[in-house]
């Protein structure tokens, strides 16, 4: 059996008002049409999770709603700034569904990505994980608490500017 975990980095972000806090930071409009992209290739690829786990952040929360998806939301606090390992345990202290899209911030959802393939996508922009980046992994696994790094077997990466 298998698991797919899904691990986007939320779309681009505006920094027109220096006065919000980073948390509070909307989507631009790059950033929604990014989102629309991602959620139209994710959609076109049978790729619509059974659930998604989303950092509270108001960009990730866009991002989500830009993707025009239809699966149970888990607005997760623990995602916003968090490290390659914490966003491992959220998954993992979820335990639901066999496709879960996680929707994160940099560098811990670049870095995750990076430690959870076998070996990495063949794509330059990959090392960098830029906005509204999307992995796709197949893990050898029948529950989320086996998910291990170095297992995850690429199905696809994609950015926006790939679709566009």
């Amino acid at each position: 059996m298998t698991k797919t975990l899904i691990l986007l980095r939320h779309a681009k972000s505006s920094w027109a008002n220096p006065d919000l806090p980073d948390h509070s930071r909307p989507l631009n409009k790059r950033g929604q049409r990014g989102a629309k992209a991602i959620g139209k290739w994710l959609r076109g690829a049978g790729l619509v999770p059974d659930r998604a786990l989303v950092s509270d952040a108001r960009r990730t929360r866009e991002t989500w709603e830009g993707l025009g998806l239809d699966a149970p939301l888990t607005l997760t606090p623990a995602l916003y700034d968090a490290t390659p390992r914490q966003i491992l345990d959220v998954v993992i202290a979820d335990g639901h569904g066999d496709v879960v899209l996680v929707i994160g911030h940099n560098p811990g959802i670049g870095v995750l990505a990076a430690e959870m393939a076998a070996s990495a996508p063949k794509h330059p922009r990959f090392a960098q994980f830029p906005t509204a980046a999307c992995l796709v992994l197949d893990l050898p696994c029948a529950d989320w608490a086996e998910a291990a790094p170095g297992t995850g077997a690429v199905r696809a990466f994609v950015t926006p500017h790939d679709l566009t």
